[in-house]
């Protein structure tokens, strides 16, 4: 996480209070400044025997707030079917999709037989949600038939993993390879023919 400047409202606060929160060493992280900011108000116009129900209170928001379900720590720090298909095989649909507001970009194939995908394949560059999102995928669609994988949405993914609001959109990426991959294997069926 970068360092962020200390706002001027908290520089403030120090300057009136006698130093009740002094930053310095790991307070200045992000999460102790938005605890700062949270409990400021606060504490100004609270009494002292008031501070220590207001952190009680807010301490555990503001730890809370960037915390990932632990489905997204096991498929970021284990993902499974990483790697990659032959992609000029008939039977193997690949897709490259990426949003470039945010740098996620993932490479998806599937291998297709007899109308069922028997194998899925990936790699990301992105972030934790995005690697997450892509490997559980997979996972998804692994043994299903392509038209049943074609119904998988990014609602499907990103309740499994219970993705926050800012990082749905890296189940709707994982949705639109799995549907671009089956294009691709589409695409090469009907020039085969």
């Amino acid at each position: 996480l970068k360092a962020q400047a200390e706002p001027s409202s908290v520089r403030a606060f120090h300057a009136r209070h006698a130093s009740p929160f002094p930053v310095r060493g790991s307070l200045k992280s992000p999460i102790a400044m938005a605890l700062l900011r949270a409990t400021s108000s606060l504490v100004s116009c609270a009494a002292p025997s008031v501070l220590p129900r207001a952190l009680a209170v807010a301490a555990p928001l503001a730890l809370q707030a960037r915390c990932y379900h632990e489905a997204v720590h096991d498929h970021f720090n284990k993902p499974r079917n990483v790697g990659k298909l032959d992609k000029d095989s008939l039977d193997v649909g690949t897709a490259l999709v990426g949003k470039a507001s945010c740098g996620d970009v993932i490479k998806l194939q599937v291998k297709v037989e007899d109308g069922m995908i028997m194998d899925a394949k990936f790699k990301t560059f992105g972030c934790g949600s995005a690697i997450a999102s892509s490997s559980l995928a997979t996972e998804m669609i692994i043994g299903k038939p392509i038209d049943e994988a074609a119904k998988l949405t990014n609602t499907d993914i990103s309740s499994h993993l219970k993705l926050p609001p800012v990082k749905i959109h890296c189940s709707v990426l994982a949705e639109e390879a799995i549907q671009a991959a089956i294009a691709d294997y589409k695409s090469k069926q009907a020039t085969a023919e």
